[in-house]
């Protein structure tokens, strides 16, 4: 096992025996193999584009597998093995569709094939699969930043999918990109192809925007209930707005109520979801709170994306853990995929949380979100006259991912010592650091602006660049905007590459420099980007407000 794609990775180099997340070394050398014949088709589909065709299907499976493998998604050994299985089919269906004047060696991706799941586990843990495989450090590094970069890209293309929304674009990059570390390219060819990664998660995520807001309106400023009621509750985390559509419609008239949990917060500011008055609010806070608030909820947990952490011996919510999608773990049940034009069957659901008991109250009080670009820009006369008049001196954006780590108490501390002419603007569940605290407003415009869930990072970029045009700015660094950003996991990977390819500069990032970049990657991203790590919360907060 080697696995260094997020930021608890031991030693910040990488875990050899089991992952700090909790990853099992067989689980993670069979996520490792997944990938590698995601490589295998990608050679084929990028054969295919050479006459002029993406094959939507296996771009589409590539989304999927890719998001399979994504920290905190797949835990059942059994299920991969099921993948990689179908990966084999999807790379045998692109092969052909490719044609046989295929010409020049092929990797092992493309040619390895077994059904047998000894032969497949045996594979899994060949030294070719690993990304470690190349035997110069940049090169593994590249690589990595490339496919970790891919994954988030994946994750939202496949959100948008289920939406109904694709792009074959998106598609052909992804195959692109992961049959390019079959090949020995120069570190300036590698370097272009991780910025292309930064300009495709742009596009992912506009498509992700416009394919939530078609579907749910525009997120608006709501203030969201972090109280219980009496009644048995269903808690629903992650990310898929679909699910949360389908879930409120088949709870409807139950007596059962609807929470969000993490990263599914962002659902209360969409209008549509509105008008279910059994959709109460928020329980509990981030990702690896999950062992505590779903003991204490009481009903059925349903994880429908990432982050799903294991359970511990003392919990005893597994038989309400429900997964659904490309999430999965031993022991739990899971939601099928929606046939075409179908819904999901959350019924197994609901008939559990009615025999349950109602939510234990944490906690009381409500949080305010609902601050994607739509909003921002409806409230931008005032903002803008905040600015010019003083009032507001500076915005410090403080997106991204939260985190066990001690270290992350630093956010939370420079939210609470920032000037109170300050604004956060925010996206993702790092904001559960700061989200509760009372750091009041500035002539009503509240000093933490959510604008949702990680993939509505997007939103702050559109917020930037109104911003630049409203000053009439040649250069986005020219705003009075600073960039200090937690990061976990890989959708964090493709936000960043995605700040990158918009131009940004000087961002902080923490609370560790990601292991998978070697010092020679690290010093490019230096001397380019001016990428630096977090220090202490005094002299980040000073720095920043000087603009540096």
């Amino acid at each position: 096992m080697f696995c260094f794609q997020c930021q608890e990775t031991a030693k910040n180099q990488g875990c050899t025996v089991r992952g700090v997340c909790g990853k099992p070394e067989e689980t993670a050398d069979l996520q490792d193999l997944l990938i590698y014949v995601c490589k295998g088709i990608s050679v084929y589909g990028e054969k295919l584009k050479e006459k002029g065709v993406v094959d939507i299907d296996a771009g589409r499976f590539i989304c999927e597998a890719l998001f399979t493998t994504i920290t905190n998604v797949a835990w059942d050994d059994d299920v991969i093995i099921n993948w990689i299985r179908k990966a084999l089919k999807v790379r045998d269906a692109v092969k052909e569709k490719a044609g046989t004047d295929i010409s020049g060696d092929l990797p092992d991706c493309a040619t390895w094939a077994s059904e047998d799941k000894d032969e497949i586990v045996a594979k899994a843990k060949a030294d070719e699969v690993r990304l470690t495989a190349a035997q110069n450090e940049d090169v593994t590094s590249l690589r990595g930043l490339l496919i970790f970069g891919c994954k988030g890209i994946a994750a939202y293309a496949d959100h948008a999918a289920v939406l109904g929304q694709e792009k074959e674009d998106i598609y052909a990059f992804l195959m692109e990109a992961l049959a390019s570390t079959t090949k020995e390219l120069s570190v300036d060819e590698m370097i272009a192809m991780v910025m292309k990664a930064g300009e495709t998660a742009v596009a992912t995520m506009a498509l992700l925007d416009g394919a939530n807001t078609a579907a749910y309106g525009n997120p608006e400023i709501t203030e969201v209930n972090i109280g219980v009621r009496s009644n048995p509750g269903i808690l629903i985390s992650g990310h898929d707005l679909k699910d949360m559509e389908e879930l409120l419609k088949q709870t409807e008239g139950t007596g059962v109520d609807v929470y969000t949990h993490g990263e599914m917060l962002p659902a209360n500011y969409y209008p549509a979801f509105k008008k279910y008055d059994h959709f109460v609010g928020n329980y509990g806070s981030s990702w690896w709170h999950q062992n505590k608030d779903f003991e204490s909820f009481n009903g059925p947990i349903i994880l429908t994306t990432n982050c799903l952490i294991p359970i511990k011996k003392d919990n005893t919510y597994l038989d309400r853990l429900f997964t659904t999608g490309v999430v999965n773990y031993p022991g739990a049940k899971h939601i099928e995929m929606r046939q075409a034009g179908g819904a999901k069957d959350f019924s197994p659901v609901v008939a559990l949380a009615k025999t349950c008991q109602p939510p234990v109250e944490i906690e009381t009080g409500k949080i305010v979100g609902g601050f994607a670009h739509n909003q921002v820009l409806a409230l931008a006369d005032k903002v803008i006259d905040a600015v010019k008049s003083g009032a507001i001196k500076r915005f410090v954006v403080m997106a991204g991912c939260d985190g066990r780590q001690k270290a992350r108490g630093y956010f939370t501390e420079v939210a609470e010592s920032l000037p109170k002419d300050t604004v956060i603007l925010t996206a993702g569940c790092a904001k559960y650091r700061y989200n509760k605290l009372a750091l009041g407003d500035i002539g009503g415009i509240p000093r933490v602006l959510d604008a949702g869930q990680c993939n509505d990072c997007y939103s702050l970029a559109v917020i930037a660049l109104k911003l630049k045009e409203v000053f009439g700015l040649e250069d986005i660094n020219e705003l009075p905007i600073s960039y200090d950003i937690a990061w976990y996991e890989q959708k964090a990977v493709a936000v960043l590459l995605a700040l990158l390819f918009l131009g940004v500069k000087g961002i902080r990032l923490g609370p560790t420099l990601p292991g998978f970049l070697s010092p020679n990657v690290a010093k490019v991203l230096v001397d380019n980007f001016d990428i630096k790590p977090i220090g202490t919360v005094e002299d980040d907060i000073a720095a920043m407000m000087a603009g540096n």
